[in-house]
């Protein structure tokens, strides 16, 4: 009796996992961030979208580098990219990443799966804002490699985004 209500809690918690995979919560603050296109889970229609709160309770992970951007190391912090990739459930080759003045670079999916590329909400322990390239900022780790120290990478590097396109 006891291993069949075990297994019947196990299944019931896998069926409410997966029932509700596609629903994400909604955003409760202003949001900062819509992610649409090939993507699995929303929350608001066809899209996701994210208040910082949101975002950031995804779970927040540092980078300190050198960038053009600024004259000195800057430590960088945000939610990797491929974690809210995952989190919509995203399929495809390609994310554009849209700024607020709809300035669009394209990132490849292998970049957000395999170079620690964040998408950073706070510069030096500062909530990134629009004065200052915010509220998200795609921020490679360009010290940890030469290849990521091109205009290729500070290309894909766009500021003051607030869309992302799954492609």
């Amino acid at each position: 009796m006891l291993i069949r209500s075990f297994a019947a809690l196990i299944a019931g918690i896998c069926f409410a996992t997966v029932s509700v995979a596609d629903t994400l919560p909604s955003p409760t603050g202003q949001v900062i961030l819509t992610v649409t296109g090939n993507i699995a889970n929303t929350n608001d229609g066809k899209a996701a979208k994210f208040d910082r709160a949101m975002l950031e309770g995804l779970g927040m992970t540092e980078i300190t580098t050198s960038s053009p951007w600024y004259d000195k190391k800057s430590t960088f912090a945000g939610v990797p990219f491929k974690v809210v990739m995952d989190y919509v459930g995203a399929e495809g080759e390609n994310v554009s990443a849209v700024a607020l003045n709809d300035y669009s670079t394209n990132i490849p999916m292998v970049d957000v799966r395999e170079t620690d590329v964040i998408l950073a909400t706070k510069l030096n322990g500062v909530d990134m804002d629009v004065r200052d390239k915010g509220p998200i900022f795609v921020i490679y780790p360009y010290d940890s490699a030469s290849k990521l120290q091109t205009q290729t990478y500070y290309a894909r590097s766009a500021w003051q985004v607030t869309k992302l396109i799954v492609e």
